[in-house]
């Protein structure tokens, strides 16, 4: 993505988060009910490495915090929105790592155990940008790693906060990760919107394989 690009995405986003509270924000969960179910059923320890892609103002890093996890990360184009849960977390941010990043460029200090991100990867309508944060996923997430990955289903909008998106099932996204990759879960859900608006997601598991793993599935 070129720089103008990439200002001007970051630009959206920040106004996005400044024009409204949270709680009106056509994203905002309460409780972020599936992701939360989908990261217990993980069976990750409370010690392991979860990064939130995307997460910017989101509540999931809260009750992460809640059920116990102790070594969160939340990654997010705007510093406005982290800002904002930051301010809401008050001094219990301090135990999150906060990170103002496009995705598509950021590098990994260290791998993680759990790669979550509700709805980044959808906006990536170029196969450039898809093919930069899939590289980034990979250099990021640990063998035998998690991967959470949702967006709009294939029935769901064609917009969302007046930027295209690019629709997924589980199998579109299988095909885009490749045999280094299981499916392990999909589930989708009917998201309300703050003015009621109903919009269709899948929200889908993952677990890659080890790298010995990978080499009896291309044997077999």
């Amino acid at each position: 993505m070129d720089r103008d690009a990439m200002t001007a995405r970051r630009e959206h986003w920040e106004s996005a988060y400044r024009a409204k509270p949270v709680e009106e924000l056509t994203w905002y969960q309460d409780t972020p009910r599936v992701s939360l179910a989908m990261i217990r059923a993980t069976g990750l320890r409370a010690a392991g490495r979860i990064l939130d892609v995307g997460g910017g103002a989101s509540t999931l890093v809260d009750h992460l915090l809640d059920a116990g996890y102790e070594n969160l990360s939340v990654l997010d184009f705007s510093e406005a929105g982290l800002n904002r849960a930051r301010q809401r977390l008050g001094r219990r941010a301090g135990r999150v790592r906060w990170i103002t990043a496009d995705v598509t460029e950021w590098r990994a200090p260290h791998r993680v155990d759990l790669w979550h991100d509700r709805a980044v990867f959808h906006f990536l309508t170029e196969p450039t940008d898809r093919d930069a944060y899939l590289a980034v996923l990979r250099q990021s997430l640990e063998p035998r790693g998690h991967l959470i990955l949702s967006s709009f289903a294939l029935d769901g909008p064609e917009k969302c906060s007046g930027l295209p998106v690019r629709r997924y099932d589980s199998e579109a996204f299988g095909a885009l990760l490749g045999g280094e990759f299981s499916l392990r879960d999909s589930q989708y859900e009917d998201h309300q919107t703050p003015a009621g608006v109903v919009q269709k997601f899948i929200t889908c598991r993952f677990r890659r394989l080890a790298t010995d793993d990978q080499a009896g599935a291309r044997d077999a």
